[in-house]
């Protein structure tokens, strides 16, 4: 386990989850409900933390796989999901899951929508190494992957992570659609934060 897995779930045995409960990307609205919306799927959420992104996806018809390391987190993701109405159209569950360890956990392949709400931008070189790799291996061929993350000094305790990095990390295999700031998760202009959207390219 690392230092940093450590941490989190330090943090979520404190009770000290700032990022818990933060609004909705933007970005991620206008995926799934704006002009030329993705027509619902099977998505994975990468980071889920308590559930909120993973819900919200279920809600509008996806079925949605959600992971996250923290065993409390998902714990707390899960009780969420038992207070859902029945009727709601996409089914969700939460698994405990390391991002850089996906294809060995049993959390399934071929996502049509991937989503990463800050999790990429905390990690080390070289597990953002093996994140790419597992990102690339459980998507569908023709999938879009959406990463939300702050740059490198925007968030106190988060290490960040260049634009220039993040295309170069996914410029094999994959296609960068669109990028830009993140409003949704701005809070003020204190956290700047950015959204990536891919497309898988087909080999």
């Amino acid at each position: 386990m690392s230092s940093r897995q450590r941490l989190f779930r330090l943090f979520y045995r404190l009770g000290f989850t700032p990022w818990d409960g933060h609004p909705l990307a933007t970005s991620l609205r206008e995926l799934v409900e704006g002009d030329g919306a993705l027509t619902p799927g099977t998505a994975l959420d990468i980071g889920c933390g308590t559930g909120d992104n993973a819900l919200y996806l279920a809600g509008l018809g996806w079925d949605v796989t959600g992971v996250d390391y923290v065993a409390t987190a998902v714990q707390k993701a899960r009780a969420k999901a038992a207070k859902r109405d029945a009727s709601a159209p996409g089914a969700v569950r939460f698994d405990q899951a390391d991002a850089t360890r996906l294809t060995g956990q049993g959390i399934g392949a071929d996502f049509g929508l991937i989503i990463d709400n800050g999790c990429l931008h905390g990690m080390s070189a070289n597990d953002r190494d093996a994140y790419v790799g597992e990102v690339t291996a459980v998507a569908a061929p023709d999938a879009r992957l959406l990463i939300v993350a702050f740059v490198p000094g925007a968030s106190f305790g988060v290490p960040g992570i260049d634009p220039a990095e993040v295309e170069r990390r996914f410029a094999l295999g994959w296609t960068l659609l669109s990028s830009g700031d993140e409003p949704g998760l701005d809070r003020g202009g204190k956290n700047p934060a950015r959204y990536y959207l891919f497309a898988r390219r087909r080999t």
